[in-house]
């Protein structure tokens, strides 16, 4: 039997949640999934950020802003039961929300660390559990967090996020395992720096953006569109045999 890989993105009707919406990755993932004939509902802590993010796809009916704090395991239940009461079901779900405090490691106080964890690790979780339900009971879908090279990376003064995207790595895993047997497909993406209004400032500056581009064998940053072809592959029929995997997008910073 012939494979029509041509639809292997074909997302048409298909549901997708992506959490962290309103920010630079998380609206082009957006706008990849609505390119691809998805309906996509779009999560943020900032009504004013999802609105921006609105206003930029102009994707009409197909395309609902969501508030929520993914701290907060009831604003993710609610954000679940809304998309499903919107669309029906979820078919993906783009895991993505998440923020960062760079200090040296003596500096870090425990507040710094509740944020950075309850957001990059505890918000994930929660939102994958929720989410992961409602696949259970659909018996299918695809989930995609988002991990870093600081996974896997003991860059300074990232102690604290690293911690917390090395946990989203082994967690993926965990959830793949246990939920492969319901057709739900667990990876994340790794990305490297990618240019978004967070590190505008690494572009603008000539020795800043020098120091970073030596290290990357493909000399140039990321951009939003690398991160959401990383993510779109993932949720692909062309990765329906890949899981617990993450894909590291970094123009070969790993390499060595």
């Amino acid at each position: 039997m012939s494979v029509d890989y041509g639809k292997n993105y074909d997302f048409t009707d298909k549901v997708v949640l992506v959490t962290g919406g309103g920010g630079s990755i998380g609206c082009a993932i957006a706008e990849a999934f609505l390119a691809c004939g998805a309906k996509v509902g779009i999560a943020d802590i900032s009504k004013e950020n999802i609105q921006d993010a609105l206003n930029t796809l102009a994707a009409g009916e197909r395309a609902k802003g969501f508030i929520c704090d993914v701290t907060n395991v009831a604003s993710i239940q609610t954000l679940v039961k809304d998309l499903v009461d919107w669309q029906g079901r979820i078919d993906v779900l783009v895991n993505h929300a998440g923020l960062n405090i760079r200090k040296p490691a003596v500096e870090f106080t425990e507040g710094d660390w509740d944020t950075v964890i309850d957001a990059n690790l505890k918000g994930i979780f929660f939102m994958a559990q929720a989410v992961g339900k409602v696949m259970i009971k659909q018996n299918g879908g695809k989930i995609i967090n988002t991990g870093s090279v600081s996974s896997v990376r003991g860059h300074p003064n990232l102690a604290v996020y690293a911690a917390s995207k090395g946990g989203v790595v082994q967690l993926t895993k965990v959830l793949a395992n246990e939920w492969a047997p319901y057709n739900i497909n667990v990876n994340a993406i790794g990305p490297g720096y990618t240019v978004t209004k967070q590190t505008a400032d690494y572009v603008k500056d000539p020795k800043v953006f020098a120091s970073l581009t030596d290290k990357i064998p493909m000399k140039r940053l990321g951009a939003t569109r690398d991160m959401a072809n990383a993510v779109l592959f993932l949720a692909s029929e062309g990765a329906s045999y890949i899981t617990g995997h993450t894909l590291f997008v970094e123009g070969g910073r790993l390499i060595d």
